[in-house]
């Protein structure tokens, strides 16, 4: 069965991280999506790394995560055939993606109005570093640069003098997610307006935009949130902690969960220090140690299996090879097998969501640069005839 997109064409201009994260996951959805590349190179991730792989190790995994289900086509946009062959897919495509610098696609000869010219159904999502507008509008964007002006490394860390940045890309891949639920969005209103519409996301909105209780600390408590290494900033106790041979994770979010977590650990659950997660907020540095102290006394596995035999949350502190090996993980589908032309069977990252009721979907290989030129060249000529 074709997945929920699958009538959708979406036409790829994007590169790095941000714009391809995007039209990956409208790709999971079943669009068909055509990836526009430079026949000099490239995605500039295809050479970004280590790690490389392949027979020549000329293959980026950076490129695989952020590239499945595309097609790709080598086009040189600032040429005048490029430009007569991207009008066509314009007009025969239902999405636009790209995170070009602002004032770029203009100059390239495709400004908004003359996309919607072109195609008055096209929805456009368009994905910048700080905004489209206002007085820093123009500013290039790379995710460190935007996890920290938007004040996320502000909030990670060890503490509050130790600012660290989030592992992940965590501001282009917010920045995908967003605009990929915005083009649904604006797809839908297509639906009953019959017109396209320009969706925009930026690298600075997708970080702010997950501030969550951090931001209404500031905004309405005036207090200025900071970081707190590995324990919540607003529930005691949740966080990681030590045992005898390593760390693991508890998280006590009710008052039932603390009494029974607390009495696991021999500690008094009605102490007036304790007794509310105000009080025990209070007295944080106080409790760790406390639970540290009761932790100390068996390994992991043991606490592990104790807390949850208890209905306390825990978890363990996985590496990426545990969690793909993990038979959980995988029962999700978040592992993905594809036939990749020079690789041969490999596994990727799968999508995050799975549909009732639906097949589960054959994922495509990232393509090689420009290997569906002809492919996509004789799908346009049989759409425009």
């Amino acid at each position: 069965m074709p997945g929920p997109l699958g009538d959708i064409v979406v036409l790829d201009l994007s590169r790095a991280l941000a714009g391809p994260h995007a039209a990956q996951m409208l790709g999971d959805l079943g669009a068909r999506v055509i990836k526009v590349e430079h026949p000099d190179g490239g995605d500039e991730s295809r050479g970004w790394g280590p790690p490389f792989v392949g027979p020549d190790h000329d293959i980026s995994t950076y490129f695989l995560a952020a590239n499945r289900n595309k097609q790709s086509i080598a086009v040189d946009l600032k040429s005048a055939e490029g430009r007569r062959l991207v009008e066509r897919l314009v007009r025969q495509s239902d999405v636009l993606v790209e995170n070009f610098r602002t004032g770029v696609l203009d100059r390239l000869g495709f400004p908004v109005e003359r996309l919607h010219e072109l195609n008055p159904r096209l929805v456009i999502l368009s994905i910048t570093g700080f905004g489209h507008d206002g007085p820093e509008g123009g500013r290039p964007g790379y995710d460190q640069i935007a996890q920290g002006e938007a004040g996320l490394m502000s909030l990670t860390g060890p503490s509050r003098d130790e600012p660290y940045r989030v592992g992940a890309s965590i501001a282009d891949l917010l920045a995908g997610i967003h605009g990929a639920y915005g083009v649904a969005a604006a797809l839908y209103e297509r639906e009953r307006t019959g017109r396209g519409r320009v969706v925009r996301t930026s690298l600075l909105a997708a970080v702010t935009g997950v501030h969550s209780y951090h931001g209404t600390a500031w905004t309405v408590g005036g207090q200025v949130p900071g970081a707190n290494g590995n324990h919540h900033a607003s529930i005691a106790p949740y966080g990681a902690f030590r045992c005898a041979d390593g760390m693991l994770q508890i998280a006590v979010a009710n008052e039932g969960q603390w009494r029974r977590a607390a009495t696991l650990l021999g500690i008094d659950p009605g102490a007036p220090r304790y007794a509310t997660n105000r009080d025990r907020f209070a007295h944080r540095d106080e409790l760790i140690a406390e639970m540290e102290k009761a932790l100390a006394a068996h390994g992991r596995a043991h606490w592990l299996a104790r807390l949850g035999e208890a209905g306390v949350p825990a978890g363990a502190i996985r590496s990426l090879d545990e969690v793909y090996s993990w038979e959980q993980t995988r029962s999700q589908g978040l592992v993905v097998e594809v036939d990749h032309p020079v690789l041969g069977r490999v596994e990727l990252p799968g999508p995050p969501l799975r549909f009732d009721g639906l097949a589960a979907m054959e994922h495509v290989a990232p393509p090689a640069l420009g290997q569906d030129t002809g492919a996509v060249l004789a799908w346009l000529e049989a759409r425009e005839r």
